[in-house]
């Protein structure tokens, strides 16, 4: 029954989704964000003296909203029908079905979840771990890679849990965030949301690149991932031009070699551990 009702319901895009829960009610969420990760000693010296700058004023309500969809308490809730029409959505445009599917079941384990119900996997991204796969694929120019990506993630030798890795890009970059890494940016772009989805597809641009042309596998998910995060924190504008380079042109940017590797390793600061068990190590 519940499949049937589904089915009848059209897809949603971003744009609709975004609108819901910038009206419903979260207030219990918004009191749980914490717009930036505490720096003390040297690092609070460092930062009044170098930056990076603060958010300017008009857009710290985008921030806000951000980190509350990110917040645990903001769950995947069945009664709602807007969760499910994000839900579905994501599920139809990955597999190219036109048809639903049941709310819990083992086909979402083949979208790369890790287990029959993808609710519990969002600890650590609440609902905003779903609402970028829904930008990813509800965008034109972005489709066609998700679909390249998720062909891969079935590859006999070189598969990955598509979905996982997603929420993982989203612990990311909303790290980036909250570290303040993204605030010259969104000063830039005067936007958030915007800016904070732009990376989460560059960040897996990057990681689609990196795994399909150097053969990577499993093993070596966790270092991957940790290469992201360093690069999304260090050198997010550079991740950027990558994305418009291959929204522009449709190309992938060079495969980088031994020594251009070096780069992206080893320079996590802080430390910072994905909630739950999102991490693929």
């Amino acid at each position: 029954l519940w499949g049937t009702v589904a089915s009848a319901a059209p897809p949603i895009s971003f744009n609709e989704a975004l609108q819901y829960f910038q009206t419903a009610e979260l207030s219990e969420c918004r009191k749980r964000t914490q717009r930036r990760v505490p720096r003390h000693g040297l690092a609070s010296l460092l930062r009044c003296i170098f930056g990076p700058p603060n958010l300017q004023l008009h857009l710290q309500g985008e921030q806000e909203l951000t980190l509350a969809m990110a917040q645990c308490e903001c769950r995947l809730d069945d009664n709602e029908r807007v969760h499910m029409r994000i839900l579905q959505t994501i599920y139809k445009k990955l597999t190219c079905s036109r048809l639903s599917c049941p709310r819990y079941g083992a086909h979402w384990e083949e979208l790369g979840f890790q287990g029959a119900d993808p609710g519990t996997d969002l600890r650590g991204t609440g609902m905003l771990g779903l609402m970028q796969m829904l930008y990813f694929v509800m965008d034109a120019q972005t489709l066609p890679l998700a679909h390249e990506i998720f062909k891969l993630s079935h590859h006999p030798t070189q598969h990955f849990p598509f979905c996982i890795v997603s929420i993982n890009i989203t612990h990311i970059v909303l790290q980036a965030l909250r570290e303040e890494c993204l605030y010259r940016e969104c000063n830039s772009r005067q936007q958030v949301i915007a800016v904070l989805n732009d990376l989460y597809v560059a960040a897996f641009l990057r990681f689609y690149h990196l795994w399909k042309w150097q053969n990577k596998t499993l093993a070596d998910s966790g270092l991957l991932l940790k290469e992201l995060e360093s690069s999304a924190k260090k050198k997010p504008k550079q991740l950027l031009k990558s994305l418009e380079a291959y929204v522009s042109h449709g190309a992938t940017p060079p495969v980088p070699g031994p020594s251009q590797e070096m780069d992206f390793t080893g320079v996590c600061e802080p430390q910072v551990e994905l909630e739950g068990e999102a991490w693929l190590i």
